[in-house]
Protein backbone atom coordinates (compact mmCIF):
# COMPACT_ATOMS: atom_id res chain seq x y z
CA UNK A 1 0.00 0.00 0.00
CA UNK A 2 1.09 2.98 -1.02
CA UNK A 3 1.68 6.15 1.70
CA UNK A 4 -0.72 8.35 0.15
CA UNK A 5 -3.10 5.33 -0.16
CA UNK A 6 -2.44 4.42 3.38
CA UNK A 7 -2.81 7.65 4.87
CA UNK A 8 -6.27 8.55 3.19
CA UNK A 9 -7.14 4.38 4.47
CA UNK A 10 -6.45 5.77 7.86
CA UNK A 11 -8.04 9.39 7.97
CA UNK A 12 -11.00 7.47 6.63
CA UNK A 13 -11.16 5.26 9.96
CA UNK A 14 -10.46 8.22 12.42
CA UNK A 15 -13.35 10.61 10.76
CA UNK A 16 -15.90 6.98 11.80
CA UNK A 17 -14.02 6.28 14.62
CA UNK A 18 -14.64 9.44 16.52
CA UNK A 19 -17.89 10.86 15.18
CA UNK A 20 -19.70 8.89 18.12
CA UNK A 21 -22.70 8.04 16.37
CA UNK A 22 -24.21 4.57 17.04
CA UNK A 23 -27.10 3.46 14.33
CA UNK A 24 -30.64 1.94 14.55
CA UNK A 25 -30.74 -1.58 13.08
CA UNK A 26 -32.87 -1.21 10.67
CA UNK A 27 -35.84 -3.88 10.38
CA UNK A 28 -38.51 -5.12 7.87
CA UNK A 29 -42.22 -4.12 8.85
CA UNK A 30 -44.44 -6.86 9.56
CA UNK A 31 -46.42 -6.42 6.72
CA UNK A 32 -43.91 -7.11 4.59
CA UNK A 33 -42.84 -10.16 6.94
CA UNK A 34 -46.65 -11.93 6.22
CA UNK A 35 -46.91 -11.64 2.81
CA UNK A 36 -43.39 -13.09 1.91
CA UNK A 37 -43.62 -15.78 5.06
CA UNK A 38 -41.84 -18.28 2.18
CA UNK A 39 -39.06 -15.92 1.34
CA UNK A 40 -38.26 -14.67 4.50
CA UNK A 41 -37.75 -18.86 5.63
CA UNK A 42 -35.22 -19.42 2.64
CA UNK A 43 -33.58 -15.87 3.38
CA UNK A 44 -33.21 -16.83 7.11
CA UNK A 45 -31.91 -20.01 6.39
CA UNK A 46 -29.61 -18.30 4.00
CA UNK A 47 -28.41 -15.75 6.73
CA UNK A 48 -28.01 -18.75 9.03
CA UNK A 49 -25.09 -20.13 6.85
CA UNK A 50 -23.35 -16.70 5.77
CA UNK A 51 -20.28 -15.39 7.87
CA UNK A 52 -20.99 -12.61 10.49
CA UNK A 53 -19.92 -9.17 8.38
CA UNK A 54 -16.50 -8.40 8.20
CA UNK A 55 -15.29 -4.65 9.24
CA UNK A 56 -14.31 -2.75 5.98
CA UNK A 57 -11.44 -0.85 7.94
CA UNK A 58 -10.25 -1.30 10.89
CA UNK A 59 -7.10 0.03 13.16
CA UNK A 60 -5.70 -2.94 15.66
CA UNK A 61 -3.66 -0.50 17.14
CA UNK A 62 -3.95 3.63 17.60
CA UNK A 63 -1.19 5.41 18.29
CA UNK A 64 -1.17 8.84 19.69
CA UNK A 65 -1.66 12.22 19.48
CA UNK A 66 -4.21 13.36 22.03
CA UNK A 67 -7.81 14.49 22.87
CA UNK A 68 -8.12 17.99 23.94
CA UNK A 69 -11.17 19.58 25.47
CA UNK A 70 -11.85 23.11 25.14
CA UNK A 71 -13.87 24.00 28.63
CA UNK A 72 -16.92 25.81 28.00
CA UNK A 73 -17.60 28.81 30.07
CA UNK A 74 -20.54 27.38 31.18
CA UNK A 75 -18.79 24.62 33.38
CA UNK A 76 -16.17 26.40 34.37
CA UNK A 77 -18.60 29.42 35.83
CA UNK A 78 -20.23 26.04 37.60
CA UNK A 79 -17.26 25.04 39.18
CA UNK A 80 -16.33 28.38 40.53
CA UNK A 81 -19.78 28.75 41.69
CA UNK A 82 -19.30 25.53 43.55
CA UNK A 83 -15.87 26.60 45.34
CA UNK A 84 -14.29 23.34 42.65
CA UNK A 85 -10.84 24.11 41.34
CA UNK A 86 -9.91 21.80 38.43
CA UNK A 87 -6.55 20.08 37.97
CA UNK A 88 -4.39 17.47 35.94
CA UNK A 89 -3.34 14.10 36.75
CA UNK A 90 -0.22 12.38 35.26
CA UNK A 91 0.34 13.30 32.12
CA UNK A 92 -2.41 15.64 31.35
CA UNK A 93 -2.48 18.99 30.91
CA UNK A 94 -4.36 22.67 31.37
CA UNK A 95 -3.32 24.44 28.26
CA UNK A 96 -5.25 27.72 27.53
CA UNK A 97 -8.46 26.95 28.69
CA UNK A 98 -8.03 23.09 27.69
CA UNK A 99 -8.14 19.81 29.30
CA UNK A 100 -5.41 17.94 26.90
CA UNK A 101 -5.27 13.73 27.68
CA UNK A 102 -2.41 12.11 25.28
CA UNK A 103 -3.84 9.09 23.35
CA UNK A 104 -1.91 5.56 24.48
CA UNK A 105 -3.95 3.03 22.92
CA UNK A 106 -6.74 1.57 21.77
CA UNK A 107 -8.06 -0.14 18.66
CA UNK A 108 -10.85 0.78 15.79
CA UNK A 109 -13.21 -1.24 13.62
CA UNK A 110 -15.45 -0.10 11.17
CA UNK A 111 -18.55 -1.72 9.73
CA UNK A 112 -21.04 -1.20 6.41
CA UNK A 113 -23.41 1.29 7.99
CA UNK A 114 -26.78 -0.92 8.43
CA UNK A 115 -25.03 -4.27 8.25
CA UNK A 116 -23.57 -3.58 12.10
CA UNK A 117 -25.22 -1.56 14.76
CA UNK A 118 -23.57 -0.10 16.00
CA UNK A 119 -21.19 0.34 12.97
CA UNK A 120 -18.03 1.48 14.47
CA UNK A 121 -16.87 -0.47 17.45
CA UNK A 122 -13.22 -0.21 19.54
CA UNK A 123 -11.87 2.68 22.43
CA UNK A 124 -9.52 4.74 22.36
CA UNK A 125 -7.25 5.11 25.50
CA UNK A 126 -5.67 7.50 27.84
CA UNK A 127 -4.21 5.59 30.33
CA UNK A 128 -1.97 7.92 32.65
CA UNK A 129 -3.32 11.06 32.64
CA UNK A 130 -6.52 12.90 34.01
CA UNK A 131 -7.93 15.39 35.70
CA UNK A 132 -9.06 16.56 38.87
CA UNK A 133 -11.78 18.48 40.98
CA UNK A 134 -10.61 19.91 44.22
CA UNK A 135 -12.78 21.50 47.32
CA UNK A 136 -11.27 22.46 50.82
CA UNK A 137 -9.55 18.80 51.95
CA UNK A 138 -11.50 16.80 49.21
CA UNK A 139 -10.22 15.91 46.00
CA UNK A 140 -11.71 13.77 42.91
CA UNK A 141 -9.46 12.29 40.60
CA UNK A 142 -10.36 11.35 37.33
CA UNK A 143 -8.14 9.41 35.13
CA UNK A 144 -7.56 6.53 32.23
CA UNK A 145 -10.19 7.79 30.09
CA UNK A 146 -11.62 5.39 27.90
CA UNK A 147 -13.52 7.05 24.73
CA UNK A 148 -16.39 3.91 23.35
CA UNK A 149 -17.09 5.65 19.64
CA UNK A 150 -19.99 2.88 19.37
CA UNK A 151 -21.86 3.87 23.03
CA UNK A 152 -20.73 7.12 22.54
CA UNK A 153 -19.43 7.26 26.34
CA UNK A 154 -16.42 7.62 28.01
CA UNK A 155 -15.34 5.70 30.89
CA UNK A 156 -12.69 6.21 33.53
CA UNK A 157 -11.39 5.81 36.87
CA UNK A 158 -12.62 7.86 39.99
CA UNK A 159 -10.77 8.33 43.34
CA UNK A 160 -12.15 10.17 46.20
CA UNK A 161 -8.33 11.87 48.45
CA UNK A 162 -6.75 8.55 47.00
CA UNK A 163 -9.48 5.63 47.26
CA UNK A 164 -11.33 3.98 44.39
CA UNK A 165 -14.79 5.27 44.13
CA UNK A 166 -15.49 3.56 41.05
CA UNK A 167 -13.75 1.86 38.25
CA UNK A 168 -14.40 2.18 34.03
CA UNK A 169 -17.34 4.67 35.15
CA UNK A 170 -19.27 6.56 33.05
CA UNK A 171 -18.32 9.81 33.25
CA UNK A 172 -18.89 11.70 29.71
CA UNK A 173 -21.53 11.18 27.28
CA UNK A 174 -20.66 12.03 23.59
CA UNK A 175 -22.27 13.98 21.08
CA UNK A 176 -20.54 14.23 17.17
CA UNK A 177 -24.18 15.61 15.96
CA UNK A 178 -21.44 19.07 15.96
CA UNK A 179 -18.67 17.42 14.62
CA UNK A 180 -16.34 19.59 11.61
CA UNK A 181 -15.16 18.23 8.46
CA UNK A 182 -11.77 16.49 8.81
CA UNK A 183 -8.67 18.30 8.92
CA UNK A 184 -5.09 16.67 7.98
CA UNK A 185 -1.49 17.75 8.93
CA UNK A 186 1.25 15.43 7.71
CA UNK A 187 0.60 12.13 9.26
CA UNK A 188 -2.09 13.12 11.87
CA UNK A 189 -5.57 13.72 11.33
CA UNK A 190 -7.84 15.86 13.51
CA UNK A 191 -11.74 15.74 14.18
CA UNK A 192 -12.75 19.01 16.14
CA UNK A 193 -16.84 19.61 17.42
CA UNK A 194 -17.63 16.94 19.59
CA UNK A 195 -19.30 17.41 22.43
CA UNK A 196 -18.39 16.28 25.80
CA UNK A 197 -21.40 16.05 28.45
CA UNK A 198 -21.38 15.39 32.58
CA UNK A 199 -23.03 12.25 32.34
CA UNK A 200 -26.45 10.82 34.89
CA UNK A 201 -23.26 8.63 36.76
CA UNK A 202 -20.79 11.40 37.11
CA UNK A 203 -23.36 13.56 38.00
CA UNK A 204 -24.65 11.84 41.03
CA UNK A 205 -21.13 11.08 42.07
CA UNK A 206 -19.81 14.36 42.09
CA UNK A 207 -22.75 15.99 43.77
CA UNK A 208 -22.98 13.17 46.50
CA UNK A 209 -18.76 13.78 47.19
CA UNK A 210 -19.37 17.55 47.31
CA UNK A 211 -22.73 17.63 48.99
CA UNK A 212 -24.08 19.53 46.18
CA UNK A 213 -27.12 18.99 43.69
CA UNK A 214 -25.76 21.57 41.56
CA UNK A 215 -24.14 19.28 39.02
CA UNK A 216 -26.60 18.61 36.42
CA UNK A 217 -26.76 15.75 33.79
CA UNK A 218 -26.01 16.88 30.06
CA UNK A 219 -23.92 19.85 31.61
CA UNK A 220 -21.92 20.61 28.84
CA UNK A 221 -17.80 20.09 29.73
CA UNK A 222 -16.58 21.40 26.33
CA UNK A 223 -15.69 20.90 23.01
CA UNK A 224 -12.93 17.85 21.62
CA UNK A 225 -10.65 18.15 19.18
CA UNK A 226 -9.28 14.60 18.40
CA UNK A 227 -5.92 14.36 16.92
CA UNK A 228 -4.87 10.86 16.27
CA UNK A 229 -1.67 8.92 13.90
CA UNK A 230 -2.99 7.88 10.20
CA UNK A 231 -0.97 5.21 10.53
CA UNK A 232 -1.22 1.88 12.60
CA UNK A 233 1.14 0.81 15.23
CA UNK A 234 1.32 -2.08 13.96
CA UNK A 235 1.09 -1.05 10.02
CA UNK A 236 3.36 -2.65 8.11
CA UNK A 237 2.21 -2.48 4.75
Amino acid sequence: MSAIARKKYFAGIAVAAMTAFPLAACSSSSDSAESTDSSASADSSSSESEAPPAPVAEITALTGVDTAVALDTGFTDALESLGLTPGVVGDGALTDGSLVFPITGGNVSVFTPGEVSPYVIGQVQHEGSGFSLTAGDTTVEITDLNVDPGASRVYADVSVNGEVAASSAYVFTLNGSTLMPLQTEGDTAILEGTEVSISPVAADLLNSTFATDAVTSDLLVGVATITVNTTSGDDGN
